[in-house]
């Protein structure tokens, strides 16, 4: 019987305590994003590779299951649990460290990784979040990449639950 070994991907995967040093380790400049994930479409892997091109390497910080809930997204959300999440990100290739937050925004992770640039979908204002001037006081920066349209997890699972309830 062949014994394969785990996919390398996963040791992009980490804690939040080894978030830090883990980021040292790689290129500059660092790209910070964070987000729920549930369920990867299209418009997550055009927003996630529009953001590594930014910089040297880029990390993700997805909201833990608790910090999704209260989103409101709906009792069920999210769909996929935090470790899953990690696992498909991990997957790809525009991405090079995955973490967890559990707070309802990522500013203390943001805080405690001092990246180079945030980058949040189009739907921000980058000039009105707290994160951007937190990153702004040490020289980094903050963007705003336009969504792909037609594209949302919400979207998604509003089609799927309709086509289940039909008859």
């Amino acid at each position: 019987m062949t014994v394969f070994a785990p996919p390398a991907f996963l040791d992009k995967i980490c804690a939040r305590s080894e978030a830090p040093a883990r980021l040292a380790a790689l290129p500059r400049p660092w790209v910070f994003t964070n987000g729920v994930f549930d369920i990867l479409h299209r418009g997550h892997v055009n927003y996630l590779a529009q953001a590594r091109a930014q910089g040297g390497s880029l990390v993700v910080a997805l909201n833990s299951d608790a910090s999704a809930r209260r989103l409101g997204k709906g009792p069920d959300r999210p769909l996929n649990a935090e470790a899953e999440r990690a696992v498909m990100m991990a997957a790809l290739g525009a991405v090079d460290l995955v973490t967890w937050f559990d707070e309802d925004t990522p500013q203390a992770l943001i805080g405690e990784l001092r990246p180079d640039l945030i980058v949040k979908g189009g739907d921000y204002d980058m000039d009105k979040l707290p994160e951007t001037a937190l990153v702004r006081s040490w020289g980094g920066d903050a963007l705003a990449i336009p969504f792909v349209d037609g594209y949302s997890t919400t979207a998604l699972v509003a089609r799927i639950r309709h086509i289940r309830d039909r008859p």
